[in-house]
């Protein structure tokens, strides 16, 4: 039985995450923890979680937890996961993985060294509308891939992130996240592209903070190059207005495209030359990291394997640092 302790309870883990940890199979949450305590204890005793703490050193050390869920924004993801490797505990951590790719590098290095498998909550690597677009790829649905484009625009206070109604939210305080919104969201789209195509070898990029309301860039445009030669371009941008809004991502081929979206709905839109255009409707699970979840309990386990490591996911920081060149306005 893999039973984990959550460094970090908050918005991620009354949905998404934390149930999942209870639900997935050969899995118990049995510890919670938050550096105000009160929260900790009000978390555990609405979700029947036998302990809390405001301590994480104590929660790591709890002989009864023997892995660690790093729930935190991610400036404290590399220092969390230092504690957890020195315990001999396994991690798995929020998205993005840390604030930059050396951190990312010394986690991998930590982990490596105690011995110690590192996980990532890249989850879109196990959700169903994902794992259907591989298949209609891997199939060669729309013939050879030739490029992908990646559309994030929203408004000053975007539908898409969580706390949207507060402007100085941490994840536009480059201290805290690494940037802006765009490492919180387009590190989900990079890190998926990376599942489908491989690593990214070459981005640029450019970014510039127009609106002026935050510290962190709120418009970043970006190309890059996958290892097996499919071009891709993304244009992220928080500052439009509302009826410029757009959040779609499209693979064009040699015999059609593919259009979806990440962060507003799973339909998968299929359009082949000479055929009708079919749509895939999918039903994504409430607590959406289980699919996840359940392959990184698998693989403890020795029965499976998780598709999102710390490996792969520090290659999509090393992608967002190129393309999240700030310029002055």
């Amino acid at each position: 039985m893999i039973k984990w302790g959550i460094i970090g309870v908050g918005d991620v883990c009354e949905v998404k995450s934390g149930p999942a940890l209870q639900k997935a199979n050969g899995s118990a949450l049995v510890a919670v923890m938050r550096r105000t305590g009160s929260l900790a204890a009000d978390y555990a005793a609405r979700h029947g979680v036998a302990k809390w703490y405001e301590d994480a050193e104590k929660l790591i050390k709890d002989p009864e937890v023997n892995a660690i869920y790093i729930a935190t924004p991610p400036d404290g993801h590399a220092y969390y996961t230092t504690l957890a490797a020195a315990a001999g505990k396994p991690v798995y951590v929020e998205k993005p993985m840390a604030r930059s790719h050396a951190e990312c590098m010394q986690m991998i290095e930590i982990c490596e060294k105690a011995g110690v498998p590192l996980f990532v909550a890249f989850y879109r690597r196990a959700l169903p509308n994902f794992l259907k677009i591989k298949e209609l790829i891997e199939n060669g649905a729309i013939g050879d891939v030739r490029f992908i484009d990646i559309k994030v625009h929203k408004s000053i206070k975007p539908d898409i992130v969580g706390q949207s109604e507060n402007l100085k939210n941490w994840r536009t305080n480059p201290e805290i996240a690494g940037a802006g919104y765009f490492y919180d969201l387009a590190s989900h789209q990079l890190d998926y592209f990376d599942f489908l195509f491989g690593p990214i070898v070459k981005a640029h990029g450019v970014a510039k903070n127009f609106a002026g309301l935050y510290q962190a860039e709120d418009t970043t445009l970006g190309t890059f190059e996958f290892e097996n030669g499919v071009l891709g371009m993304g244009s992220w941008c928080f500052a439009t207005g509302e009826e410029s809004e757009l959040e779609q991502s499209i693979i064009y081929g040699s015999k059609g495209r593919i259009e979806f979206s990440f962060f507003t709905g799973s339909l998968v839109n299929l359009f082949v030359d000479g055929k009708e255009k079919q749509e895939f409707t999918f039903e994504i699970p409430k607590n959406i990291q289980l699919p996840l979840i359940q392959s990184i309990i698998d693989e403890l386990n020795g029965i499976g394997k998780c598709p999102s490591t710390g490996v792969t996911a520090a290659r999509t920081n090393w992608a967002m640092e190129q393309i999240c060149q700030r310029v002055d306005v």
